[in-house]
């Protein structure tokens, strides 16, 4: 017997204004989906959108952007929260899981300028903004005379400091710009040979309570197989090296024409003077075990980048 959908959803959320547009999104589908629902958005203050003085990895990682809506999960005051997946750390809360992993946006990362039309053109000193690490370390690799300066906030915070004048240019996602209608912004979408993005950028997650079969069922229609598998297998990096703010990592899966899942990470020193690379592509075919699959693909993706000396290059970090 399938599980009634419910009458009435809270989606948490926080209240950024891409994190409000990713919430309408599922609100939307929802309501297309079952029109007799009553879908509503409840957006809420994290940690991470009240601490923008500090750099993340100083702070406790992205996980503040989730802890608040987590809580309202367990405690029942809502019934399923929208991530960027990216933002999510690699262990769920007890008792929570993801329900659905929607089609994925563009992953690349976006270099945005009102001066430049992509990085290579950028002159000696110029200042470029991110608050990423892993942007930083493979900027600096690749531009060493490119002077990078953290900078914290929401889009349209970020977009404002560069209008303003204090950089010349910014690195940031290409997902959240499109998804607000800022595409024009962008200068170059960076080539992810050039910046490998982040485990699971681009994509977005459903949380909902491990209890909740009728969300579950209610959810599936919204679930993207391939997408999934691509950003379980680049956390399955992540988880294998134990990731977190600190660590300049990068992991990207893309999908062949054979059904073959092709992961590429990196991982290196903030400053750009060491990056190590791996990669490796394995057969995911439709099937019971089609998530052990990716995950395991992460996991020898991850212990190559042990091999090479990423496990003195964490313990420096």
């Amino acid at each position: 017997m399938n599980p009634e959908i419910p009458s009435r959803v809270v989606i948490a959320t926080r209240e950024s204004r891409l994190a409000m547009w990713q919430a309408g999104h599922i609100r939307d589908e929802l309501k297309r989906l079952y029109p007799a629902c009553e879908v509503v958005i409840d957006g809420m203050t994290t940690q991470g959108d009240q601490i923008l003085d500090r750099t993340l990895s100083k702070v406790g990682g992205k996980g503040l952007f989730v802890k608040e809506l987590e809580s309202a999960l367990l405690e029942g005051r809502a019934d399923l929260a929208v991530h960027s997946l990216k933002d999510v750390p690699m262990t769920l809360a007890t008792g929570l899981r993801f329900a659905a992993i929607p089609t994925r946006e563009d992953a690349r990362d976006a270099f945005v300028s009102n001066r430049y039309t992509s990085p290579a053109d950028l002159p000696e000193g110029s200042v470029v903004g991110t608050s990423s690490l892993r942007r930083e370390a493979q900027f600096r690799a690749a531009y060493p005379h490119v002077k990078i300066v953290p900078v914290r906030g929401n889009v349209g915070t970020r977009l404002d400091k560069l209008d303003r004048g204090d950089f010349d240019g910014m690195l940031l996602a290409t997902a959240g710009l499109v998804r607000l209608g800022l595409e024009s912004r962008i200068r170059l979408r960076m080539d992810p040979g050039a910046s490998l993005p982040s485990p699971g950028q681009g994509a977005l997650a459903i949380e909902i309570g491990a209890d909740r079969a009728d969300l579950f069922a209610m959810l599936a229609p919204l679930h993207d197989r391939r997408s999934s598998l691509a950003v379980l297998a680049e956390r399955s990096v992540s988880r294998t090296l134990g990731g977190n703010c600190t660590m300049p990592l990068g992991a990207y899966a893309t999908w062949t024409a054979d059904d073959r899942l092709e992961l590429s990470a990196i991982l290196g020193r903030p400053d750009g003077s060491l990056l190590l690379h791996a990669s490796k592509s394995a057969a995911i075919l439709h099937g019971s075990d089609e998530v052990d699959l990716a995950e395991a693909l992460g996991r020898q993706v991850g212990e190559r980048l042990m091999e090479q000396g990423g496990v003195g290059l964490i313990e420096a970090l």
